[in-house]
């Protein structure tokens, strides 16, 4: 009987030691923001010359809840799970409505939820080996685990304008099903990431998104080539694939060098982006992005676009744990779109009101929106608060 005890209890302890060990942890994310804004000029033309408007906009009010359950299974994986209500669309402010095309709107607003609950994130992460791990997933979004910074990355906390936060070339469609893989030798300097996303991994695409204009907010709405020829599925068109290697020898300075490429609608892309963060001191940070791309068979020929930002950032700046930032970018440099070049200004201070509320004024202005010099300067002020618990 005894010995029977003995070997009882020794099973329990093989079992108990290797049973899984699951474990949720909830967060929830809150934005409000009110936006108003206006522009110079009598109308707003698209790159191609459509008229979008010849009203001034509305002032409007724009929110999003995410909520995120994070699973463990072996205190080393992760199983992401979000769920996304949110309001209107990626033009119900005033940059996203008066420049939609061109990476103006405020990134948070995208993709609109027209207060419908959705499935924004579904993915798993777990290790291979020792400084290797893999991410499947059938919801993933590319700057999730590529082409991060410091200081301008994440729209809820610092810029909110969508081509200052991502290098807009390097993503003509962010979004889709996938897989990542990342590998960090010895866990030191160097970084090397790989992501594969399929834009419409589970059908095909309906005519109206293969053609200009058409499609999603998270498409680069110039590059699908008229009539399309998107076939969809897991390896189809529209699919991208990002390489990027990383150097961080320190805590204050990073560069980020990536090569992208696929086929998104009929037309096939490659492009070139680096990436920098440098913390001059614990108040002053300088950032910046730069991308070249070619893109062929466009409704505008082939084509050869270039993205540059950089500013400034401003940690602790008056509060501790505030933050605020200047930046200017120029989202698509390319003769063959428009007749002039389309910049783009923002800044920012981000406050904190307590432990999970910060408050956020930030002004956008845009000079030569859509890259048309007819168009007048548009000018959009935001008052963003978000809450987290």
């Amino acid at each position: 009987m005894r010995s029977q005890v003995e070997q009882l209890e020794a099973q329990t302890t093989v079992l108990a030691s290797q049973q899984f060990s699951t474990t949720t942890k909830l967060s929830t994310q809150v934005i409000i923001a009110g936006n108003a804004g206006g522009y110079t000029s009598d109308r707003i033309i698209a790159p191609r010359g459509a008229v979008i408007t010849e009203n001034q906009p509305n002032a409007t009010i724009i929110y999003r809840v995410s909520l995120n359950f994070n699973t463990s299974f072996t205190g080393k994986d992760l199983l992401q799970v979000r769920l996304v209500t949110g309001s209107g669309s990626a033009d119900d402010n005033t940059a996203g409505f008066l420049e939609p095309n061109l990476g103006s709107t405020l990134e948070f607003s995208i993709p609109g939820r027209n207060n419908q609950i959705s499935l924004a994130r579904l993915y798993y992460t777990f290790p291979l080996a020792q400084d290797l791990s893999l991410t499947l997933g059938s919801s993933i979004t590319a700057p999730d685990f590529v082409d991060k910074n410091r200081y301008a990355n994440l729209s809820f906390l610092d810029f909110s304008t969508q081509a200052l936060v991502n290098n807009y070339v390097l993503f003509p469609r962010a979004r889709g099903a996938g897989a990542f893989l990342e590998w960090n030798p010895g866990a030191g300097a160097l970084h090397l990431r790989g992501v594969y996303l399929a834009g419409d991994a589970n059908n095909t695409l309906p005519e109206n998104a293969q053609l200009f204009g058409g499609g999603r907010p998270q498409d680069i709405r110039l590059f699908p080539v008229g009539g399309g020829g998107a076939t969809g599925g897991l390896f189809g068109d529209p699919y991208q694939g990002i390489i990027e290697l990383e150097y961080a020898p320190s805590q204050s300075w990073a560069l980020r060098l990536q090569y992208g490429g696929g086929r998104i609608f009929g037309s096939d892309f490659a492009a070139f982006g680096v990436n920098f963060d440098w913390a001059l001191s614990n108040r002053l940070g300088v950032f910046g992005r730069y991308g070249y791309s070619s893109y062929s068979n466009t409704t505008v020929g082939d084509i050869h676009p270039n993205y540059w930002m950089a500013g400034l950032a401003f940690p602790n700046l008056f509060v501790n744990r505030a933050i605020a930032g200047i930046a200017i970018g120029q989202p698509l440099i390319e003769n063959a779109v428009g007749n002039a070049t389309q910049t783009n200004f923002e800044a920012f201070y981000n406050f904190p009101l307590t432990e999970r509320i910060r408050i956020t004024p930030l002004i956008q202005v845009i000079t030569n929106p859509a890259n048309q010099d007819a168009n007048g300067t548009i000018i959009s002020g935001t008052m963003r608060m978000v809450l987290s618990f």
